[in-house]
């Protein structure tokens, strides 16, 4: 008699347990391209607990954690300095990203120098000529607002300065729009994340004659490089669940699904921390002088 109660009640509370197993993800676009399905996938299977999947941008990804809108953000960049938005946010870094230069693959260009990226950004640069092409205009695609992941990395690489305006053609809300917007546009030029970047059909240039490998990223040749985050907030009521699935994407299993999405794992690429770092600035900004 008192088995059945006990499976009578077990049967009664299945339904509120099956809620319970369900988490939601909000971030980058580039984070959610590149391996978070995969992962999500993954993670289903083995735990039955459910993600749900929404884009929005590096920020939305912060601030829907601290405000509690979601269980686990995806992130390209780091929590901005005195941002009571985003204070709260717990930043797990779990992968590395290269940022790319990306144009319509009948392009014939095939690399850039920083010097060259500088300018375009600068309006410097407005015809294909200039880079070595064809005599015609160009049209530089960029992120709405001075945050987003790309837009704030690029600003602090190329120029130092978080604050620095970009002169383009077109803004765009998200990477996805963007990204999809070179691959039909033959005057487009922009930068992404190789991480999303090599779901796409277009051309990626080389930066100062280096391609943006997964070799080349893991030990730092490549030179534009960011983490990607999984964000979380302590405070959350599914923070438990929430730090066993970027747990699950730190681990074995977890790193081998980044490595299948052409993405170097964090703990992969320790080399750029401990070895690369200060050349790669040096470089960057010898680089940067000749312009």
């Amino acid at each position: 008699m008192r088995n059945k109660i006990i499976s009578l009640l077990i049967l009664t509370l299945l339904p509120a347990m099956s809620l319970a197993m369900e988490l939601s993800w909000v971030g980058c676009g580039i984070t959610r391209n590149a391996f978070m399905a995969d992962l999500a996938a993954a993670y289903h299977e083995k735990t039955g607990v459910n993600i749900n999947i929404s884009g929005g941008g590096a920020t939305k990804g912060i601030r829907a954690i601290t405000s509690k809108q979601a269980d686990i953000g995806g992130a390209c960049r780091f929590t901005l300095n005195m941002s009571r938005e985003e204070a709260a946010a717990t930043m797990v870094p779990v992968a590395w990203d290269a940022l790319v230069v990306v144009v319509h693959k009948s392009n014939p260009i095939e690399s850039i120098s920083l010097s060259q990226l500088r300018s375009l950004y600068q309006g410097k640069i407005t015809n294909w000529s200039q880079l070595g092409g064809k005599k015609q205009p160009l049209e530089l695609l960029i992120r709405q607002g001075k945050i987003s992941g790309v837009g704030y990395t690029l600003r602090k690489h190329l120029f130092e300065d978080p604050k620095a305006v970009f002169i383009g053609h077109q803004e765009f809300p998200s990477s996805g729009p963007l990204e999809k917007n070179v691959e039909v546009n033959p005057n487009a030029i922009a930068v992404t994340g190789v991480a999303s970047a090599y779901k796409r059909d277009f051309k990626i240039l080389k930066l100062e004659g280096r391609d943006p490998s997964f070799e080349n990223i893991r030990t730092g040749d490549y030179l534009l490089y960011r983490p990607l985050y999984l964000v979380l907030s302590k405070s959350s009521p599914n923070s438990k669940e929430s730090d066993r699935f970027i747990q699950f994407a730190l681990g074995p299993k977890g790193r081998e699904i980044i490595r299948n999405n052409q993405v170097v794992p964090y703990f992969d690429g320790m080399l750029l921390l401990q070895k690369r770092f200060d050349d790669w600035k040096r470089f960057i900004r010898e680089s940067l002088a000749q312009n």
